[in-house]
């Protein structure tokens, strides 16, 4: 299947979501002639959709409607806003505290990626983080979900950014992330950069985000770390409070 025949197809299968969105439950025949396709290929799209339980038929036959799986993804997304909404006030004062920019970071696609940020007064200038996939071996954030098995552990060979980014999974030493209950890269990602993150756990007790601080490593040097940490560790207890944990 070509590029162009993938995209129209998942264009499609998108128009088809939003036709039952507003129309509720809906003909085959009727989704077929407002997308202007044959009715096999409608068919075959909802066929996928309802596969991945996106739709489902109706007490009617040949009618569909939404299935429960838009109400995980639905419930996913408000999660993650939720988050990024009742951690920013923490993360705001952590910024000022540590005077470093502070990131939320959950796990998405075998990566740590950011969703949130706020620069610390030391932070001037720097790069913005939010939306960005970050390799889970290489980052204080991927560090902490990992040890909490937010994240799938990495095989193989891993991938080197700078001379001291750990290679190796079994080299990581996740046990001891999670002894002492935050994790830390020093010039791992990036040379010249430093970070330590904590866990912030949701409702059940899982871990499913994780905050930290990064700067460059004059400011932030080894030495300073776990007196960071412990104010992350501090400000991941009470985002985890706000967002349902009370453990």
């Amino acid at each position: 299947m070509s590029n162009s025949t993938t995209v129209q197809s998942v264009d499609r299968a998108i128009a088809i979501l939003e036709i039952l969105a507003r129309e509720g439950d809906t003909r085959v025949t009727d989704l077929a002639a407002e997308l202007d396709v044959h009715k096999s290929t409608a068919f075959r799209l909802l066929a996928a959709l309802e596969q991945g339980g996106l739709v489902e038929q109706s007490g009617d036959r040949g009618r569909y409607r939404l299935g429960f799986g838009v109400i995980r993804l639905a419930g996913a997304a408000t999660a993650q806003l939720d988050l990024a909404r009742e951690s920013r006030p923490v993360c705001l004062r952590l910024a000022e505290a540590i005077g470093e920019t502070v990131n939320v970071a959950v796990a998405r696609d075998g990566a740590a990626v950011n969703i949130s940020q706020v620069r610390g007064p030391a932070a001037i200038s720097g790069h913005n983080w939010v939306g960005q996939r970050t390799p889970s071996h290489a980052t204080s954030s991927g560090k902490v979900l990992l040890a909490y098995g937010a994240l799938r552990p990495p095989a193989g060979e891993l991938e080197r950014y700078t001379p001291r980014t750990v290679t190796r999974a079994d080299e990581l030493d996740l046990a001891r992330v999670r002894e002492r209950g935050w994790a830390c890269t020093v010039e791992e990602l990036e040379v010249g950069l430093n970070a330590v993150a904590a866990p912030v756990r949701g409702g059940d007790g899982s871990v499913v985000a994780a905050v930290s601080a990064s700067g460059p490593s004059y400011r932030l040097t080894p030495e300073r770390l776990p007196e960071v940490a412990e104010l992350l560790v501090r400000g991941a207890r009470e985002i985890s409070q706000r967002i349902g944990h009370y453990g």
